[in-house]
């Protein structure tokens, strides 16, 4: 896991509504994450692992990677058999298909309310209300 690298398609690149990550391993791609990337916010529409690559944490080891690299992550239209990985990620369920992770965030104050994720722009907004 220690190599594992990626390489940024950008949307304007292939003229795509989508930022395109490969994630290789060594030698190997091992998946893709279809995704846009604005500035320190990442929102994942896809995180695919390729089946001779699975259960070998991957997804895990990318997710982490991006931890280190983006302020917020939305998880968006997640699957119903994906949640748990999710939530084990430390993602909070919006209730609206959608999981957010972000650094200045805390579960907390994510649960009470204080962050909205915004289906039609992608955005995640934090109110300023004193408790």
């Amino acid at each position: 896991m220690d190599n594992l690298t990626f390489k940024l398609i950008p949307r304007g690149e292939q003229k795509s509504g989508y930022d395109w990550l490969n994630i290789d391993c060594e030698d190997a791609r091992v998946g893709r994450v279809r995704c846009t990337i604005d500035d320190r916010t990442l929102t994942i529409y896809s995180i695919n692992i390729f089946p001779e690559f699975e259960k070998q944490g991957y997804a895990k080891a990318t997710i982490n990677l991006f931890k280190e690299h983006f302020d917020t992550i939305i998880a968006d239209r997640v699957r119903y058999t994906a949640i748990g990985f999710w939530k084990k990620m430390g993602f909070v369920d919006q209730h609206d298909g959608t999981f957010v992770y972000g650094k200045s965030l805390t579960l907390e104050n994510m649960e009470r309310g204080e962050v909205s994720h915004r289906l039609n722009t992608g955005q995640v907004s934090k109110r300023m209300e004193s408790f």
